[in-house]
């Protein structure tokens, strides 16, 4: 594992750098908190990129608020050099480019160094999506019937397991949507739901009617005796009655995937990369795909275009003169 290039973890708290710079941080973190309403998570992902920055600089006796662009170059290449990963890298470079954005914006800096520099560029991976037949039997592992079609009983919380695995590919929810959904965003009637996204953006998605009787079932039977005589508002519940947090949900997925006797590498955001790509072999355009899956940009949706060779290529014969 790379060196931190700040120092020990203890740093976080107690930043050995120019505490102007710290509380420039601090107020940044703090607009990203309530003007773009990031999460703790990114917040705090934020704060510690920049604080390790802060305290490099801090040891080299450069100003962190008026470094050059061949100086942040520096810092960038120290991290190459300890052998921290491309993605960190990119990481740390995007921190910096809000980071300096937001200094001239509030006038607290006149040049924008970071702008002008580019990360290393990330080898291409394409998303890992299930295969139809694996996927029948990865919802057949808490459903009513067996991957063999055979009856078998189902308790509580394989009801709510089998309606989270039903959500999870009808719609193409991120687990944390999914341990945010609301019981009073489930729409049984309309067979839709309202989740939040990243920046707590708000979007609307249908369900297919499997996923809808799985999730009723749930919400009928499952919920109100895992909940006992709690109140939750969370639509998923564990079995003492609170919010199913992330971890017990990636936890319940890998039960689901060794039980299945599927890759063990799967995980939860692959039942959002199979419903993607299965949308758009079945059709659907990009636009309608990006708007599901709740992505900022076409561009982040487009990866799954790779997959999907054979669909591109029919719609081109369709489309084009000469096709």
């Amino acid at each position: 594992m790379p060196a931190d290039l700040g120092g020990s973890p203890d740093a976080v708290d107690r930043p050995e750098c120019d505490p102007v710079a710290a509380t420039m941080i601090e107020a940044f973190c703090e607009a990203m908190r309530v003007e773009r309403n990031a999460s703790i998570h990114t917040v705090r992902a934020y704060r510690i990129d920049l604080l390790d920055y802060a305290r490099w600089a801090w040891r080299e006796d450069i100003d962190p608020l008026r470094a050059s662009h061949r100086q942040l170059r520096r810092y960038l290449g120290e991290l190459d050099h300890a052998q921290y990963s491309r993605t960190t890298i990119n990481r740390r470079l995007s921190a910096l480019r809000s980071f300096f954005r937001w200094l001239n914006v509030t006038g607290a800096a006149d040049e924008d160094p970071a702008s002008v520099l580019q990360g290393p560029k990330q080898p291409k991976s394409l998303p890992h999506v299930i295969r139809p037949a694996d996927m029948v039997k990865l919802l057949s592992v808490y459903g009513k019937r067996d991957s063999a079609g055979n009856v078998r009983g189902q308790s509580y919380s394989d009801m709510r397991n089998q309606a989270l695995l039903e959500f999870l590919y009808a719609c193409g929810a991120r687990v944390s949507e999914a341990s945010g959904l609301l019981s009073a965003h489930v729409d049984f009637a309309t067979g839709q739901v309202k989740v939040f996204g990243k920046g707590s953006k708000e979007r609307i998605i249908p369900l297919h009617d499997m996923a809808v009787s799985s999730m009723r079932t749930y919400a009928l039977i499952a919920r109100p005796n895992l909940l006992g005589d709690r109140a939750c508002d969370y639509f998923f519940v564990s079995t003492r009655g609170n919010r199913m947090g992330t971890d017990a949900m990636r936890k319940m997925f890998k039960d689901a995937v060794r039980k299945a006797g599927l890759d063990g590498t799967l995980s939860p955001h692959d039942m959002r990369h199979t419903f993607a790509t299965d949308l758009l072999e079945g059709g659907a355009d990009l636009r309608t795909v990006q708007e599901m899956l709740g992505h900022a940009s076409l561009s982040t949706t487009q990866i799954y275009t790779h997959l999907t060779p054979g669909r591109l290529k029919k719609v081109h014969a369709q489309a084009h003169p000469r096709g």
